[in-house]
Protein backbone atom coordinates (compact mmCIF):
# COMPACT_ATOMS: atom_id res chain seq x y z
CA UNK A 1 0.00 0.00 0.00
CA UNK A 2 2.91 2.21 0.42
CA UNK A 3 2.95 3.62 -3.68
CA UNK A 4 -0.87 3.85 -3.52
CA UNK A 5 -2.28 7.44 -3.69
CA UNK A 6 -5.14 8.75 -2.40
CA UNK A 7 -6.47 11.79 -3.65
CA UNK A 8 -9.26 13.36 -1.14
CA UNK A 9 -11.75 15.98 -2.33
CA UNK A 10 -12.07 18.24 0.02
CA UNK A 11 -15.74 20.38 -0.24
CA UNK A 12 -18.59 17.89 0.74
CA UNK A 13 -16.23 15.16 1.05
CA UNK A 14 -14.21 15.90 4.34
CA UNK A 15 -15.66 19.07 5.11
CA UNK A 16 -19.63 19.14 5.23
CA UNK A 17 -20.85 21.95 3.12
CA UNK A 18 -24.28 22.37 5.18
CA UNK A 19 -22.44 23.41 8.04
CA UNK A 20 -23.66 26.99 6.38
CA UNK A 21 -27.15 25.98 7.42
CA UNK A 22 -27.19 26.91 11.13
CA UNK A 23 -26.06 30.55 10.28
CA UNK A 24 -28.42 30.47 7.42
CA UNK A 25 -31.70 29.87 10.01
CA UNK A 26 -30.64 33.11 11.98
CA UNK A 27 -30.31 35.06 9.12
CA UNK A 28 -33.71 33.72 6.95
CA UNK A 29 -35.39 30.97 9.05
CA UNK A 30 -37.06 27.89 7.51
CA UNK A 31 -35.61 28.99 4.18
CA UNK A 32 -32.26 28.16 5.21
CA UNK A 33 -31.83 24.32 4.41
CA UNK A 34 -33.70 25.26 0.90
CA UNK A 35 -31.17 28.36 0.25
CA UNK A 36 -27.93 26.20 1.30
CA UNK A 37 -28.82 23.51 -1.36
CA UNK A 38 -29.59 26.31 -4.16
CA UNK A 39 -26.07 27.90 -3.68
CA UNK A 40 -24.08 24.99 -3.31
CA UNK A 41 -25.70 23.64 -6.69
CA UNK A 42 -24.91 27.14 -8.12
CA UNK A 43 -21.73 27.08 -6.58
CA UNK A 44 -20.25 24.06 -8.53
CA UNK A 45 -22.05 25.34 -11.69
CA UNK A 46 -20.37 28.37 -11.64
CA UNK A 47 -16.92 26.84 -11.98
CA UNK A 48 -17.81 24.28 -14.37
CA UNK A 49 -18.84 27.06 -16.75
CA UNK A 50 -15.93 28.89 -15.76
CA UNK A 51 -13.37 25.86 -16.45
CA UNK A 52 -15.10 25.04 -19.85
CA UNK A 53 -15.09 28.65 -20.86
CA UNK A 54 -11.05 29.27 -20.16
CA UNK A 55 -12.93 31.92 -17.90
CA UNK A 56 -11.35 31.56 -14.51
CA UNK A 57 -11.69 33.34 -11.78
CA UNK A 58 -11.18 31.64 -7.70
CA UNK A 59 -13.71 28.76 -6.56
CA UNK A 60 -14.14 32.10 -3.18
CA UNK A 61 -15.55 33.91 -6.18
CA UNK A 62 -17.95 31.21 -7.71
CA UNK A 63 -18.91 31.22 -4.43
CA UNK A 64 -19.70 34.40 -3.69
CA UNK A 65 -21.18 35.22 -7.29
CA UNK A 66 -23.61 31.72 -6.32
CA UNK A 67 -24.19 33.66 -3.26
CA UNK A 68 -25.76 36.18 -5.10
CA UNK A 69 -27.38 34.46 -7.42
CA UNK A 70 -29.02 32.63 -4.89
CA UNK A 71 -30.24 35.48 -3.05
CA UNK A 72 -31.98 36.82 -6.31
CA UNK A 73 -33.71 33.35 -7.04
CA UNK A 74 -34.94 32.82 -3.07
CA UNK A 75 -35.82 36.57 -2.87
CA UNK A 76 -33.90 36.59 0.28
CA UNK A 77 -32.38 40.33 1.28
CA UNK A 78 -28.84 39.57 2.57
CA UNK A 79 -26.48 42.93 3.52
CA UNK A 80 -22.95 43.32 2.64
CA UNK A 81 -22.18 42.03 6.57
CA UNK A 82 -24.23 38.98 6.66
CA UNK A 83 -22.95 37.90 3.03
CA UNK A 84 -19.43 38.52 4.31
CA UNK A 85 -20.07 36.52 7.46
CA UNK A 86 -21.97 33.43 5.65
CA UNK A 87 -18.42 33.58 3.26
CA UNK A 88 -16.21 33.93 6.21
CA UNK A 89 -17.61 30.38 7.51
CA UNK A 90 -15.97 28.56 4.41
CA UNK A 91 -13.12 29.03 6.44
CA UNK A 92 -14.25 27.12 9.87
CA UNK A 93 -17.16 24.47 7.90
CA UNK A 94 -17.04 21.24 10.26
CA UNK A 95 -15.74 17.96 9.25
CA UNK A 96 -17.69 15.07 9.16
CA UNK A 97 -17.50 13.09 12.15
CA UNK A 98 -15.77 10.17 10.26
CA UNK A 99 -12.58 11.97 8.91
CA UNK A 100 -10.28 12.11 11.05
CA UNK A 101 -10.54 8.98 12.29
CA UNK A 102 -10.56 7.12 8.46
CA UNK A 103 -7.48 9.40 7.78
CA UNK A 104 -5.64 8.30 10.53
CA UNK A 105 -6.35 4.57 10.08
CA UNK A 106 -5.74 4.83 6.30
CA UNK A 107 -2.32 6.65 6.95
CA UNK A 108 -1.22 3.64 9.83
CA UNK A 109 -1.64 1.51 6.78
CA UNK A 110 0.78 3.25 4.98
CA UNK A 111 -1.13 5.00 2.16
CA UNK A 112 0.02 8.10 0.70
CA UNK A 113 -2.63 10.82 1.57
CA UNK A 114 -3.12 14.43 -0.15
CA UNK A 115 -6.40 16.70 -0.55
CA UNK A 116 -7.20 17.59 -3.62
CA UNK A 117 -9.75 20.38 -4.51
CA UNK A 118 -11.35 23.02 -6.61
CA UNK A 119 -10.08 25.62 -3.73
CA UNK A 120 -7.11 27.75 -3.42
CA UNK A 121 -4.64 25.90 -1.35
CA UNK A 122 -4.49 28.30 1.16
CA UNK A 123 -8.24 28.20 2.10
CA UNK A 124 -7.71 24.42 1.98
CA UNK A 125 -5.10 24.43 4.51
CA UNK A 126 -7.18 26.95 6.87
CA UNK A 127 -9.50 24.03 6.41
CA UNK A 128 -7.57 20.97 7.32
CA UNK A 129 -5.89 22.80 10.31
CA UNK A 130 -9.55 23.92 11.63
CA UNK A 131 -10.31 19.99 11.77
CA UNK A 132 -7.39 19.31 13.22
CA UNK A 133 -6.49 16.72 9.86
CA UNK A 134 -3.96 18.35 8.26
CA UNK A 135 -1.02 17.03 9.53
CA UNK A 136 -2.48 14.01 7.98
CA UNK A 137 -1.65 14.86 4.48
CA UNK A 138 1.16 14.94 2.90
CA UNK A 139 0.35 18.16 0.78
CA UNK A 140 -2.53 20.09 -0.45
CA UNK A 141 -2.76 20.05 -4.30
CA UNK A 142 -5.11 22.89 -5.75
CA UNK A 143 -6.38 23.43 -9.01
CA UNK A 144 -6.10 27.24 -8.82
CA UNK A 145 -2.36 26.14 -9.85
CA UNK A 146 -3.45 25.55 -13.06
CA UNK A 147 -6.54 28.00 -12.97
CA UNK A 148 -8.90 25.29 -14.32
CA UNK A 149 -11.44 23.10 -11.74
CA UNK A 150 -12.40 19.65 -11.91
CA UNK A 151 -13.82 17.53 -13.65
CA UNK A 152 -11.09 18.94 -16.38
CA UNK A 153 -8.56 16.36 -17.13
CA UNK A 154 -6.16 18.51 -16.98
CA UNK A 155 -7.10 19.07 -13.20
CA UNK A 156 -6.17 15.36 -12.41
CA UNK A 157 -3.34 14.87 -14.80
CA UNK A 158 -1.79 17.87 -12.27
CA UNK A 159 -2.64 15.92 -9.60
CA UNK A 160 -0.95 12.95 -10.85
CA UNK A 161 2.18 14.88 -11.24
CA UNK A 162 2.20 17.27 -8.46
CA UNK A 163 1.76 13.53 -6.59
CA UNK A 164 4.44 11.82 -8.19
CA UNK A 165 2.17 9.14 -9.28
CA UNK A 166 0.05 7.57 -11.96
CA UNK A 167 -3.72 6.21 -12.80
CA UNK A 168 -2.69 2.82 -11.86
CA UNK A 169 -1.71 3.50 -8.35
CA UNK A 170 -3.68 6.50 -7.05
CA UNK A 171 -7.67 6.75 -6.13
CA UNK A 172 -9.69 10.31 -6.44
CA UNK A 173 -12.17 9.93 -3.14
CA UNK A 174 -15.34 12.22 -3.03
CA UNK A 175 -18.98 12.34 -2.78
CA UNK A 176 -19.53 14.42 -5.60
CA UNK A 177 -20.27 11.83 -8.71
CA UNK A 178 -18.89 14.36 -11.67
CA UNK A 179 -15.49 14.36 -9.81
CA UNK A 180 -15.55 10.42 -9.91
CA UNK A 181 -16.58 10.19 -13.40
CA UNK A 182 -14.02 13.24 -13.77
CA UNK A 183 -10.84 11.03 -12.23
CA UNK A 184 -11.64 7.76 -13.68
CA UNK A 185 -12.09 9.18 -17.21
CA UNK A 186 -8.77 10.48 -16.86
CA UNK A 187 -6.91 7.38 -15.94
CA UNK A 188 -7.59 7.17 -11.79
CA UNK A 189 -9.48 4.90 -9.33
CA UNK A 190 -12.04 5.73 -7.87
CA UNK A 191 -14.69 5.96 -4.55
CA UNK A 192 -17.57 7.30 -4.24
CA UNK A 193 -18.79 8.58 -0.76
CA UNK A 194 -22.53 7.73 -0.95
CA UNK A 195 -22.97 9.45 2.61
CA UNK A 196 -26.96 9.23 1.70
CA UNK A 197 -29.19 6.86 0.21
CA UNK A 198 -31.00 9.42 -1.30
CA UNK A 199 -27.87 10.34 -3.46
CA UNK A 200 -28.07 9.23 -6.94
CA UNK A 201 -25.22 8.70 -8.66
CA UNK A 202 -25.32 9.89 -12.75
CA UNK A 203 -26.30 7.01 -14.81
CA UNK A 204 -23.84 7.03 -17.03
CA UNK A 205 -21.39 4.14 -19.00
CA UNK A 206 -19.10 5.24 -16.05
CA UNK A 207 -19.09 4.25 -12.53
CA UNK A 208 -17.07 4.34 -9.16
CA UNK A 209 -14.70 1.58 -9.10
CA UNK A 210 -15.93 0.98 -5.45
CA UNK A 211 -19.42 2.80 -3.62
CA UNK A 212 -19.21 3.13 0.17
CA UNK A 213 -21.50 5.25 2.49
CA UNK A 214 -18.75 6.42 4.78
CA UNK A 215 -14.95 7.00 5.14
CA UNK A 216 -14.78 4.11 7.71
CA UNK A 217 -16.28 1.53 4.97
CA UNK A 218 -13.33 2.99 2.74
CA UNK A 219 -10.95 2.02 4.93
CA UNK A 220 -12.44 -1.70 5.28
CA UNK A 221 -12.64 -1.99 1.15
CA UNK A 222 -9.21 -0.69 0.49
CA UNK A 223 -8.00 -3.76 2.46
Amino acid sequence: MKNTTLAFDVYGTLIDTNGVVDLLEKFIGNKAKAFSTTWRNKQLEYSFRRGHMQNYVSFAICTSQALDYTCLFHKVELNLEQKNELMNIYAVLPAFDDVKEALKKLKEKGFRLFAFSNGKAEAVEKLLIHAGVRELFLDVVSVDDIKTFKPSPGAYAHFLRTAQTNGNEAWLISSNPFDVIGSISAGMKSAWIQRSSESIFDPWEIQPTITVSSLLELCEDLD
